[in-house]
């Protein structure tokens, strides 16, 4: 699923370059350790969730309850510094809010690993955090 992702990934940063003229002024190698940090950290939320599911729809149904809330919450359609301080607070647990800020940091400004390392420390750390759990749950369901 992660090659998957990244395949994603190289189409649409060609798309928004070549097509929609959107500038790139950062370094490729930190787009593709950001976008792989957010792949696992989606992908280890997907394999908790599933821990938690007893059936393959009520895995889905969480789904769509948890990431449909995370892309509002993101930033994504409406600025996190206009949002009230509760989700305010609530987007900083959202890996959508810190893989669209290295992104626009990489893509407008020309950041890299330097400038935008709190962003990448997050990533991982909800990567492997959300990792442990599916595993530590997953071992503890064959008990």
């Amino acid at each position: 699923m992660s090659v998957v992702g990244l395949i994603d990934q190289a189409l649409v940063t060609t798309v928004a370059v070549a097509w929609f003229r959107v500038p790139f002024r950062g370094s490729l190698l930190a787009l593709l350790l950001a976008a792989l940090l957010y792949i696992v950290a989606g992908l280890a939320l997907g394999l908790l969730i599933s821990t938690f599911s007893k059936t393959q729809q009520e895995a889905f149904m969480t789904m769509f309850l948890f990431f449909l809330p995370a892309i509002i919450l993101a930033g994504f359609l409406y600025p996190v510094h206009t949002m009230p301080a509760l989700f305010r607070w609530l987007s900083v647990l959202d890996p959508v809010r810190h893989f669209l800020t290295i992104v626009r940091g990489i893509f407008l400004k020309g950041e890299g690993l330097a400038g935008l390392w709190p962003e990448y420390l997050i990533l991982a750390g909800m990567a492997v955090g959300a990792l442990g759990l599916a595993v530590a749950r997953f071992r503890r369901s064959l008990a």
